[in-house]
């Protein structure tokens, strides 16, 4: 059996993953082919595989990651079982792909590495939503993913039923510690940013004491990071910020702790091993016919 999430993700345009995937083939390739499957499988000898599940797991990336058998060969058949934002089974097949032997095995490697690290991503950002969703929090990425593979791994954490953060420097101002510290305080670093950025943009402030957020709530912003504070400073912290800005908590956020941080009220429980540290779900391809 398998069960969507509740909320599928608008799934991604092919421009958006299709370059990446190119590139994934292209550095598997090389100058030379797949001289083993050149080798040993006779021209025209055709097959047909299934992608399986070995774990269970939240499905994510299926259409970017299996587009590596027809990004190598246009005629290659890829039929889907199961949709991203569903919940496998262990042994389940998610797709059966059908055609030249040699371009199966050829995309084989390229496809389930990005199969198994989007749906790694997305099972475990799915299980921390279900620890903090009894307390009204929502979990949230940050920018620490694999270079190059950013949209993937945001959709990943969407697949998961999480929120993003930011996609990029230049679509939120977020103003850190160093920040605040090159600019000479608090006040400098967010008029600078009010002087300069557009009536659109949000405005977020790092703080890591009742002080600064005392300080950064006086002078007004759009939602305040609440940096490694212990669950009673945290607690007191959302009290402060009750409708003067939105909460984010953020640094030390584990599956052990991110009930009770939850449970202070905060708005957001921002996390980056969702995408630098979750590990790949089993995947992979079995030949079932030719």
């Amino acid at each position: 059996m398998s069960g969507a999430g509740p909320n599928p993700p608008a799934p991604l345009y092919p421009l958006l993953y299709e370059p990446i995937v190119r590139r994934a083939l292209e550095e598997d390739l090389g100058l030379a082919g797949d001289l083993t499957s050149d080798a040993v499988l006779p021209v025209g000898l055709k097959a047909e595989a299934a992608v399986v599940v070995r774990a269970a797991g939240r499905m994510a990336g299926l259409p970017a990651a299996l587009s590596a058998f027809t990004l190598l060969d246009p005629t290659l058949e890829v039929e889907h079982h199961l949709a991203d934002g569903e919940d496998a089974v262990q042994g389940q097949t998610a797709a059966t792909v059908r055609g030249s032997a040699r371009s199966i095995l050829s995309a084989e490697r390229t496809a389930l590495n990005l199969l198994g690290r989007l749906c790694g991503i997305a099972t475990i950002t799915r299980d921390l939503v279900a620890l903090v969703a009894p307390y009204g929090a929502h979990v949230v990425c940050t920018r620490k993913t694999t270079p190059g593979l950013r949209v993937l791994e945001k959709y990943a954490v969407r697949c998961g039923g999480a929120r993003n953060h930011r996609f990029g420097l230049d679509d939120a101002v977020l103003i850190k510690d160093n920040h605040v510290a090159l600019a000479g305080g608090i006040r400098s670093a967010l008029e600078r940013a009010r002087q300069r950025v557009g009536h659109l943009v949000k405005i977020e402030l790092e703080v890591d004491s009742l002080d600064q957020l005392e300080e950064a709530l006086s002078l007004g912003v759009d939602v305040v990071l609440l940096d490694n504070m212990p669950v009673e400073t945290l607690r007191e912290a959302v009290k402060m910020a009750k409708g003067r800005a939105i909460t984010e908590a953020s640094g030390g956020i584990t599956p052990a702790t991110a009930a009770a941080i939850a449970a202070t009220g905060v708005d957001l429980l921002s996390v980056g091993w969702l995408t630098h540290s979750a590990p790949a779900l089993d995947v992979a391809l079995d030949v079932v016919g030719v």
